[in-house]
């Protein structure tokens, strides 16, 4: 577990942490066929490094229903964080339409963890097994292991890329400023001026403004 969390730490960018993290939930899991991260926007699923089609199947079956384990997760800031369905063959009292339509998509077994920090939810961690009754109280307790060490991979990957686009986007704006600056005769303040006010007049964010005096040579 310490290597796993030194390799996501390692990896150079947000896709490549998820893709380890979904990765190694199949691999240090036992009976885990198939991982994957939803993550929600309002109710709209969007799947995240999926390892197998089943994650995907799964979360668009959660999404189309408003219901799920893994979709409760991923929007469950406070209370439970963690769901647990040890068999998909048994009638679900607590997700009656989901559980039946999952069961004939393959998934015999399903858990859902939700990936937080102090600071923020950044959705869940779904792991499926094809056999019911596959998972037990030790694959729960691997699960949030990994879980807690994904949270912190997927926040600081997230982090720094967040990083590097304000340093790109820094320098996109100090170009297009002097591209002004010689073709106007601006000084340094004015040239500014000009792209912040171009900005606000068309309702367009700075850095694509920016980009398009980069690219075109003028506004």
């Amino acid at each position: 577990m310490a290597a796993m969390a030194r390799d996501l730490l390692a990896q150079d960018s947000v896709g490549g942490t998820l893709e380890r993290i979904t990765g190694s939930a199949t691999e240090l899991v036992e009976f885990c066929d198939a991982a994957g991260i939803l993550v929600l926007h309002d109710r709209q699923a969007e799947s995240v490094a999926p390892t197998h089609q089943l994650a995907v199947d799964s979360d668009r079956l959660q999404e189309h229903l408003g219901e799920g384990p893994c979709f409760d997760a991923a929007r469950s800031s406070l209370g439970e964080r963690v769901f647990r369905i040890s068999d998909l063959t048994a009638e679900q009292q607590r997700w009656p339409a989901y559980a039946p339509q999952a069961h004939k998509l393959g998934i015999g077994s399903m858990m859902g963890f939700l990936l937080y920090t102090d600071e923020e939810d950044l959705g869940a961690l779904n792991l499926y097994s094809r056999e019911p009754g596959a998972f037990t109280a030790t694959s729960e307790t691997a699960g949030l292991l990994l879980a807690s060490h994904a949270a912190v991979a997927f926040s600081a990957a997230r982090t720094h890329a967040q990083m590097e686009e304000a340093v790109a986007t820094r320098h996109t704006i100090g170009e297009a400023m002097g591209i002004l600056m010689g073709a106007r005769h601006l000084t340094e303040d004015q040239a500014f001026d000009v792209l912040r006010r171009y900005s606000q007049e068309q309702n367009v964010k700075l850095r694509e403004i920016a980009r398009r005096v980069c690219a075109q040579g003028a506004l």
